[in-house]
């Protein structure tokens, strides 16, 4: 009887586990001290040494996990129990995966499945599924979870575990639909049932399904949510994080999937999740790689490697070559042993059927082969990517052959070609911060576009292919520049300034009146280094931590690399600018040659034309927020209630805000801003609930015409791709905003205060914004302030919507 007693005992710690570990953990351990561990006593032991592993797997400790199956299964051996050692492996399984050797775990499988009792299969194919998917063999992993659904109705826990894996595999095989279905159906049978941590994880993985599905508003917001229910369980918040920046890397967002594994890589470590640690190190250097860190990505590339190869994980180790291939590309001139393991690796993932990943690498050897003078090799590999079919890479293969062979006119038609597949594409994402990224794949061929263009030595040509990019970009659908003579028109008297790069060679386009001038302005690198210098100056200069005798100068060397061969075709017109890459971030009105002139910012000459095209003005009142933090924030806001009739202060809460935002024509938020240069979509500003992060806008349908972001940095942008400047400003600009006031430095609040008191003054007696600022700048001495998109339209600041008519600005 004492031994039926233990064994029941054990029993009910085994179904402990799931729902209280701790429990489990705490019964199974004082069985063990009072049970003997062979006779009859051997079965109480076996079974509660698999309760304490199951605890153990519940609370993040696999190495513990495996210890006490082993000493499970060699009880139940000892005592004559293959059923009860089957029941040990059959558990063995996932954790034998994610400790990194989900072969092994297949072969366990294998070797229970013949002693256990057919409802006991189906739970070991729950299992099964956990290596298969670690194997990368998803559709068998779904195949496994099919099957045991069907035989698992009274087993909640494990019908829960089901379709947790189920939705998982459905995720990575592109099955949106379905995996949500699983995903919210075992939630939802977790949530009944008090199975905490299948809750946890089910709400874990829903970040990582609404990313790959491209819905990174959502994706974010799940994240911020399931990481509070998974606090406790580092181990389990490392993997949701790990799963989040793999397909944030997919979505070209390298910079916020390296913000998330810089936390789950030691986190993994240090609980000895060898799998998940293998594939963190792998997402790891991806990420490093495509931030500009070759270094630290070919030494995480190397461990990568090395790990997924002691794992038997032959499928994923030619991702992790490919990676440290490029890395020391990145780092060295091509050679030809480089370009030999290239190819080979190239085979590898041809082989593991990584036919995307081998395919731009081909690309890319072939480029390496001809900068190396291998032109036969370039030729093999082009014309096997030509072969292809179509795609962008066999688009862009093709491209280069024809151009090779002297014939720039079929060149240029199959890189339009290959950029209206890309648009094409890019046109059915609604996101614009999504579709900014989806696009990334077609920059190579789009480089290659303008390189051509660059050969003509035509400031037209030029124009017309960095606008072509731009629209794509931009979600026209077509690779389409804009008319040069409505662009003329729009303009008037003002002229505009298209700044393009190719490698480090930058050049501006220069449109006026009279003519299209190209100019080859030198390296782009020189002009961003000196950029950053005179914004860290202008810094210094206005938080007063002394004053920074080289911003006079770097002002004047920044006006000479940028506009010294334009300088006479400009004269004192108004400008339009478009910028490339870093120079989102320069202060173009600090400049010398800018002073007293009005000074646009725009994504493209395209976009600011659409800005211009949208005469209406629309209705909607004036909002002013005012966050924690400044000491002016509250008069800033209360100004634009006394300088605005009939505007609405609105409470500096989130809900409050975004709602606020949505109905209004014009809004002004004055708070504290961060901006987050590796992870854009992270940048925010501070409200009374917390941060309201650029991603939180995603969310918006109708934003305001007009923003004025009174926020330190709320003007800066990392900019993945021309045309899409990420941040605070490029996310309003993308969602429809016409016109958005911000700055790039930070601003003393005092000043801030000042200049926004004149700026407001002159908008509510009817000066156009970009007027406006440049009138209240030179009044009140205070620069930093930028005005981005179209702002030469007065706006409509009335309860009716009326705006008096000035001199309308066409900047």
């Amino acid at each position: 009887m004492i031994s039926d007693g233990a064994l029941a005992a054990a029993e009910r710690a085994v179904d402990l586990s799931g729902r209280d570990p701790a429990r489990a953990r705490a019964l199974a351990s004082s069985l063990l001290r009072s049970a003997p561990t062979t006779g009859s006593g051997g079965e109480a032991a076996a079974v509660a040494h698999r309760a304490l592993a199951l605890a153990a797997r519940e609370l993040g400790d696999l190495p513990l996990a495996e210890e006490h199956l082993h000493r499970a299964v060699d009880v139940a051996l000892a005592a004559g129990l293959p059923h009860r050692a089957a029941q040990a492996r059959l558990s063995l399984v996932p954790v034998r995966a994610e400790l990194g050797h989900p072969g092994q775990a297949l072969a366990l499988a294998a070797a229970a499945e013949p002693h256990l009792t057919p409802v006991e299969v189906a739970k070991l194919g729950v299992h099964r599924a956990v290596a298969l998917a670690r194997l990368g063999r998803y559709a068998e992993a779904v195949q496994e979870c099919d099957r045991a659904v069907g035989l698992l109705g009274g087993d909640t826990r494990f019908l829960a575990g089901a379709l947790l894996n189920r939705g998982l595999a459905r995720t990575l095989l592109g099955e949106f639909e379905t995996a949500e279905s699983d995903l919210t159906r075992c939630a939802e049978l977790a949530r009944e049932s008090g199975l905490d941590h299948l809750l946890a994880l089910a709400e874990g993985n829903l970040p990582f399904l609404a990313a790959r599905r491209g819905d990174l508003a959502g994706a974010f917001s799940a994240y911020r949510r399931a990481e509070s229910s998974l606090f406790g369980c580092p181990e389990r918040l490392a993997v949701m994080r790990c799963d989040l920046a793999e397909a944030l890397i997919s979505a070209h967002l390298p910079g916020e999937a390296r913000a998330l594994l810089d936390r789950a890589v030691p986190e993994l470590a240090a609980a000895g999740a060898e799998v998940a640690l293998a594939e963190a190190r792998l997402h790891l250097a991806r990420a490093e790689l495509r931030t500009g860190d070759p270094h630290r990505a070919r030494q995480s590339a190397q461990r990568a490697a090395a790990d997924l190869a002691a794992q038997g994980r032959t499928v994923l180790v030619p991702l992790a070559t490919e990676v440290l291939l490029r890395a020391r590309l990145a780092l060295g001139p091509p050679c030809g042993e480089l370009l030999a393991e290239m190819l080979s690796c190239a085979d590898a993932l041809d082989g593991a059927g990584h036919r995307d990943v081998s395919g731009g690498l081909r690309l890319t050897a072939a480029e390496a082969a001809l900068q190396a003078g291998d032109r036969e090799t370039a030729e093999e590999q082009l014309s096997r990517l030509a072969r292809s079919g179509t795609g962008v890479l066999s688009r862009q293969a093709t491209a280069v052959r024809r151009a090779l062979a002297g014939d720039r006119r079929g060149a240029f038609a199959t890189v339009l070609t290959g950029l209206a597949e890309v648009g094409a594409r890019a046109a059915a994402v609604e996101d614009p911060m999504v579709r900014a990224h989806a696009v990334r794949a077609g920059e190579p061929l789009a480089g290659f576009g303008l390189a051509l263009a660059l050969r003509t030595g035509r400031g037209r040509t030029v124009l017309a292919w960095s606008e072509r990019w731009r629209a794509v970009v931009g979600g026209a659908g077509r690779p389409i520049a804009p008319d040069l003579g409505e662009l003329r028109a729009a303009l008037g008297d003002a002229a505009l300034v298209e700044f393009a790069r190719h490698g480090d060679e930058l050049v501006a386009v220069a449109i006026t009146p009279e003519r299209v001038t190209l100019r080859r302005l030198g390296s782009f690198a020189t002009a961003a280094e000196a950029t950053v210098r005179l914004r860290y100056g202008l810094r210094r200069t206005h938080l007063r931590d002394g004053r920074s005798p080289g911003v006079a100068g770097e002002a004047a060397l920044l006006e000479r690399l940028l506009f010294g061969p334009l300088r006479g075709r400009l004269g004192d017109r108004p400008l339009v600018i478009v910028p490339t890459g870093t120079l989102h971030t320069l202060p173009w009105p600090v400049l010398p040659m800018n002073a007293g002139r009005p000074v646009s910012v725009a994504t493209g000459a395209a976009a600011w034309l659409a800005g211009y095209r949208a005469r209406a003005v629309r209705n909607g009142g004036v909002v002013a927020v005012a966050g924690p933090g400044p000491r002016c924030a509250g008069a800033e806001a209360d100004m634009v209630g006394a300088l605005h009739r009939g505007a609405e202060r609105v409470v500096a809460r989130r809900p409050a805000v975004l709602a606020a935002l949505e109905r209004a024509g014009t809004a002004h938020l004055a708070a504290h801003g961060m901006f987050c240069p590796r992870s854009p979509l992270l940048s925010s500003i501070d409200l009374d609930d917390g941060p309201l992060m650029a991603y939180d806008l995603l969310r918006l349908r109708t934003p305001p015409g007009l923003v004025v972001l009174s926020a330190c940095d709320a003007g800066m942008a990392h900019v993945p791709v021309d045309g899409a400047p990420l941040g605070l400003a490029g996310t309003f600009l993308s969602l429809g905003t016409r016109c958005v006031v911000a700055s790039l430095v930070p601003v003393r609040d005092e000043e801030t205060l000042t200049l926004m008191t004149a700026f407001h003054g002159l908008l509510s007696a009817g000066h156009p914004p970009v007027s406006a600022l440049v009138m209240a700048s030179a009044e009140t001495a205070v620069d930093g302030f930028v005005c981005f998109g179209y702002g030469g339209q007065p706006v409509a600041t009335g309860l009716d919507g009326s705006a008096t008519q000035l001199d309308q600005d066409p900047t």
